[in-house]
């Protein structure tokens, strides 16, 4: 297949196979996918099902059905030494200056290789305790993420392709956790890494039951606080910059299938995959858009699908040049493999229903269901054919939280035969490899339609493919509410997809929770209540303008092109003859309104043209609304609107400068105009007055929309006002 536009941007700056001198050799994706289907079949027991799996694994890939994450692609069947794992989660450091430095150079060298890392920083002591070889006071766990912090932003791996990416923890009764919580408000401070504070489920008993919580430094007692409090500062910080997250670390452990061998100490950076120290995971994701037929979802397609994905991850497993020792040891030893989804978004667009709705909240479970039921009975099978997970012990295995709501059938799967991989399924983010396969990112509802992507290669427009092909069948008519953006959605309904999800991944999720910028930091608490009852693992919030995205929406702030095609619409008004220019942006939508005024005075002229700047203004500015959907707000707006005269009978009747304008959009875009003004309703001796658009006026005398024309005369139902 030949890619286009970002896709193959994308494609051949990061994937792609390059020779000496940086040049891409393979130029299509299908050549992509037979180096990583024979570079992961290695992995086979002898050249027969080696040959047999190469194929499988290529045939699976084709038309990026199953894209396995962004350093598979990259490094497999490749002489590069890179890893292919993109999550880790190392020790915490050794409370001194070489256990640090220590840590430092650990991930220096995880992030050269392509990585992502993810430390808790609970074991370093708070800041203003004694340091007996020095003679001095430790600075505290937050002055030594800064050091990590800033080296993470000034690594650059593979040739400037991939920035270090950095997690960063600190456990809630650390004595420092306030200082952790409220850094990232002052600018500047920590800009290179992720925060996240691991909850217990003590604290949250805690703030529930309105007690005081303790911060305790090798047990002793630093601070009592009320629980509620820093529960409160945390919501405060997720409200005003967006950070840090919280992850629920006992429910982590208690949910784990490795709770009787491996204790999670934290998350990857995106906090999808928790991990014990040391801990390592692989990840690849099922495209669901490539299982839709006919307006019908293929289950049946699904589940073979996913049989092949988990032997795909569990040969990446073997294939793998380990960094260190510990990382092979503990891995080979669980076996972890991560197998997501992307394009659920997309998915639900296609088939006509609303992300977040009730009807998608049913799809999505048979969906998630099924990718469960499927990973466990591959792996069930592998287990037979190679052998379960070293530390597998079928008792303790069985009792786990998550094992405990298998099918039956699954739990017997496991009692008879074991099962080869410890952990099956997480829902990573899939920012650059959904952008390469052409659907929307992992569990996410769609960003907007059309967007800026902010990265090393520059700024990106991207337009949305379904949502484009929709309008340009339907260039006046209402968009559907399947069409809903991330920020149209309400927190709550971001949730119970994230919930929903959880309850058939036995890792964790990588979602955002948008929430609009009028949301209050008393609905973030209630927010963030809902996540810990219905059983997610974690959250990450985010306010819009809380903090600069890499994605923004765009429409209206694209650079003006040199040259931009429109028309030009003579409208005679009360004030004279205008002329108002509407140019488009080159995709049939409205850019720009100019509105000028000939023979007026000065004054005119300048209402005019601050019309003319607001108008353009409103086109620009970043929305949720599309282009043309804040066009017909403006022609609502503005339509209608009277002075004390008007020009013309019935419809070419321009009652305003404002009036004028609106007709001009509306006539170049075929907008119908609405009538009614606005809800105001008039009355006289107790009967409702005829008060459309085409009767009522703004007085003169007290400003309002009340001013009718009866009996041969207007008058203003408000103030009295009478012309006659």
């Amino acid at each position: 297949m030949r890619l286009t536009g970002i896709r193959e941007q994308v494609f051949l700056d990061r994937y792609a196979l390059k020779d000496k001198e940086g040049k891409p050799v393979e130029k299509t994706p299908e050549e992509m996918w037979r180096r990583v289907a024979r570079g992961i079949a290695k992995a086979e027991k002898n050249e027969k099902a080696r040959k047999f799996w190469e194929k499988k694994f290529y045939e699976a890939m084709v038309g990026f059905s199953f894209v396995p994450a962004g350093r598979i692609l990259a490094g497999a069947g490749t002489p590069h030494h890179v890893t292919f794992f993109n999550c880790f989660v190392l020790p915490s450091p050794e409370d001194s200056r070489k256990g640090i430095i220590k840590t430092l150079e650990y991930m220096a060298e995880i992030m050269a290789k392509g990585g992502g890392v993810g430390v808790n920083l609970s074991s370093l002591r708070p800041r203003g305790s004694y340091i007996k070889t020095v003679n001095g006071t430790s600075s505290g766990p937050v002055s030594w993420a800064e050091l990590y912090s800033v080296a993470t932003g000034e690594i650059i791996q593979q040739g400037g392709s991939r920035r270090g990416a950095l997690m960063l923890m600190l456990n809630d009764d650390h004595p420092d956790i306030e200082e952790f919580i409220s850094a990232k408000r002052k600018k500047g401070v920590l800009e290179y890494a992720n925060l996240s504070v691991g909850i217990s489920d003590n604290f949250m008993r805690a703030v529930e039951e309105g007690k005081a919580w303790e911060l305790k430094w090798e047990g002793e007692i630093k601070k009592r606080l009320p629980a509620r409090e820093l529960w409160e500062t945390i919501c405060e910080s997720a409200w005003a910059c967006a950070e840090p997250g919280v992850v629920f670390l006992d429910r982590l452990n208690k949910m784990s299938n490795t709770w009787y061998f491996d204790k999670i100490i934290g998350v990857n950076v995106c906090g999808e995959q928790p991990l014990p120290a040391w801990g390592i995971c692989n990840l690849g994701a099922l495209n669901l858009t490539t299982f839709l037929t006919d307006g019908f979802f293929d289950f049946e397609k699904l589940k073979s699908r996913v049989a092949v994905a988990v032997r795909f991850m569990d040969d990446v497993i073997d294939v793998e040049e380990y960094l260190y020792p510990e990382m092979e040891k503990g891995q080979k030893r669980a076996r972890r493999i991560g197998i997501g989804t992307m394009g659920l978004a997309d998915a639900l667009i296609t088939l006509k229903i609303r992300y977040g709705s009730p009807d998608s909240l049913g799809l999505i479970e048979r969906i998630y269901k099924t990718i469960r039921d499927a990973a466990y009975e591959t792996s069930i099978e592998l287990s037979r054919e190679k052998g379960a997970f070293p530390a597998f012990e079928r008792e303790k295995f069985l009792k786990g939280e998550f094992t405990k709501i298998l099918s039956e059938e699954t739990k017997e799967g496991v009692s008879k035969h074991g099962i080869r991989n410890a952990t099956l399924l997480t829902q990573a983010p899939t920012g650059k490899t959904s952008l390469l396969a052409g659907v929307s990112s992992g569990i996410e509802p769609v960003f907007a339609f059309s967007y800026k992507q902010k990265d090393r290669l520059g700024g990106h427009l991207i337009y949305h493919p379904l949502y484009n092909e929709w309008e340009k069948e339907n260039p006046t008519g209402e968009k559907p509410d399947y069409f809903v953006t991330a920020t149209e959605l309400t927190p709550e309904e971001h949730i119970k997809v994230q919930a929903l999800i959880q309850r058939y991944t036995d890792a964790s999720i990588s979602k955002t929770v948008n929430a609009p910028n009028s949301h209050t930091v008393g609905e973030v608490k209630k927010l963030y209540k809902m996540v810990y009852d219905l059983g997610c693992k974690g959250i990450t919030y985010m306010r819009e303008g809380s903090r600069e995205a890499a994605l923004e929406r765009i429409e209206e702030k694209k650079e003006r092109p040199l040259r931009a095609a429109g028309a030009t619409y003579k409208m005679e008004t009360p004030v004279g003859t205008a002329y108002v220019t509407v140019n488009e942006n080159g995709r049939r939508e409205p850019l720009e309104i100019f509105v000028t005024i000939g023979k007026a005075g000065s004054d005119i002229s300048a209402v005019a043209e601050a019309i003319g700047r607001l108008v353009s203004l409103v086109l620009r500015v970043t929305s949720p609304l599309s282009v043309i959907e804040r066009a017909r707000q403006i022609v609502d707006q503005l339509g209608g609107i009277g002075g004390a005269k008007s020009l013309g009978f019935g419809k070419t009747k321009i009652r305003s400068l404002p009036d004028a304008v609106a007709k001009a959009v509306a006539t170049h875009f075929g907008i119908k105009t609405k009538n009614g003004n606005g809800g105001v309703v008039l009355k006289e001796n107790g009967n409702e007055v005829n008060n459309s658009k085409e009767n009522i006026d703004i007085c003169p005398k007290c400003g309002q929309a009340a001013l009718a024309y009866e009996e041969g005369c207007r008058k203003c139902y408000l103030c009295g006002y009478s012309e006659c």
